[in-house]
């Protein structure tokens, strides 16, 4: 199976990303074009459109899904990720304990924003933080999740889900 061409007009973010295309399937990723400092503004997320879930989509809400509609459809999934997806703010920033360099790949913790996965997997990151399959927010142990910075409808289902 190859990867369509996307809809958007590419480059979607010139100067900031560049998207490298991968040979096979779910191959493709994005690396930075900046140097920015922890926790700063990487950029806002304003040509999201409502979807339906699916493995292209970002949840942003309990039951409410966006298409990103730009190469951040690229960032890829890491245990040890450069950016947060803030969907409340429909920002995405660089995550708050180190910069992101020029060349970096851009990269987001999956269940920050996702209760229930399209598609679960065996994450591939290499890093020592590495948890191994990586599934929707709901199937995952809260002591693992609670590792990384959470969207406010992961921690509003967590408590939801936790208080019964």
């Amino acid at each position: 199976m190859t990867e369509q061409k996307p809809h958007w007009h590419q480059p979607s973010h010139p100067g900031l990303i560049s998207v490298k295309q991968g040979t096979g399937s779910f191959s493709s990723h994005s690396t930075s074009l900046q140097n920015l400092a922890a926790g700063s503004l990487f950029t806002k997320l304003d040509t999201t459109t409502p979807s339906s879930a699916a493995y292209s989509t970002v949840q942003v809400g309990p039951d409410a899904h966006v298409e990103l509609n730009s190469d951040l459809l690229y960032t890829n999934h890491s245990c040890d990720p450069s950016l947060v997806f803030d969907m409340s703010a429909m920002k995405v920033r660089v995550v708050a304990d180190r910069a992101l360099k020029k060349g970096d790949m851009l990269t987001f913790f999956y269940p920050s924003t996702e209760w229930k996965m399209a598609q679960e997997f065996d994450c591939g990151c290499g890093s020592e933080r590495c948890l191994g399959r990586i599934m929707g927010a709901k199937d995952m142990k809260v002591e693992d999740l609670r590792r990384y910075w959470l969207n406010e409808h992961i921690e509003e289902l967590l408590r939801n889900e936790h208080s019964t």
